[in-house]
């Protein structure tokens, strides 16, 4: 055999052993992105049944598991909101890995202050949520409800157009809790984003100028917001299923 062909056997065998390795770490790192996100999910859904005993037991009347499931939804992102505000994890790069291991952190070493903390905070919610949250029965307030859904759908292609709409949404819903407001606040910043981008008629996205202006008005208005009395979430449920559950 000549050195030529030792040569390309040689070559061969490490481009073999390459991609062996390669597959190897590919392998490896897709199975712990899996264990990582499973870990996240474990602890997301154990904060989700703590959160759904503490409503239940702050108001027995809740169906959290059928009719009320919307509340244990709004309570989970409020509180998640409440916590990445609390620990500055406010626009940070994979804020929500670092809130769960956070949260895994509590559940081992201090579950009893996690549980003392949680009954407060869901005794406040819940008081906030019966302020801000108000059911329109049937065609009750159907202009203003028809008004803002027109706005809101005006601007939903943009706003699905948006990479770091993530970030964008926790700023305003950080104002909001700053501020007070710790009802709502994922609902409340994603559409007071959209409402300034469906008012200032945004053409091009990449105006990042245009962008700014748009958070700094949604955030001046959360300000607001936050300061007001009365509802600001209008849930439109149809006239003879109220009446139905009320009989």
């Amino acid at each position: 055999m000549n050195l030529f062909c030792k040569r390309n056997i040689a070559k061969n065998r490490l481009n073999q052993l390459y991609a062996f390795m390669k597959i190897k770490f590919n392998i490896n790192l897709q199975l712990k992105f899996t264990m990582e996100r499973a870990s996240e999910r474990r602890i997301m859904n154990f904060l989700e049944m703590m959160l759904a005993e503490k409503l239940k037991d702050a108001n027995p009347a809740l169906d959290i598991t059928g009719s009320d499931r919307k509340v244990l939804q709004v309570a989970t992102q409020d509180f998640t909101n409440y916590l990445k505000f609390h620990w500055q994890l406010i626009g940070r790069e994979a804020n929500q890995c670092e809130l769960v291991e956070r949260l895994e952190r509590l559940f081992k070493e201090t579950p009893a202050e996690l549980e003392e903390f949680l009954t407060v905070w869901v005794g406040m919610w819940l008081k906030k949520w019966k302020e801000r949250v108000k059911l329109l029965i049937g065609e009750q307030n159907a202009n203003r409800w028809s008004q803002a859904a027109k706005n809101l759908a005006k601007a939903e292609p943009l706003w699905n157009q948006i990479e770091n709409k993530q970030e964008l949404q926790e700023v305003v819903a950080a104002t909001l809790i700053k501020n007070g407001e710790i009802c709502g606040t994922d609902i409340l910043s994603e559409n007071l984003l959209k409402m300034e981008l469906g008012e200032k008629r945004v053409q091009d996205l990449k105006d990042s100028e245009r962008i700014l202006i748009i958070v700094n008005s949604a955030i001046k208005k959360a300000r607001g917001m936050a300061q007001s009395k009365g509802p600001l979430i209008f849930v439109k449920i149809d006239k003879a299923y109220y009446g139905a559950t009320n009989q």
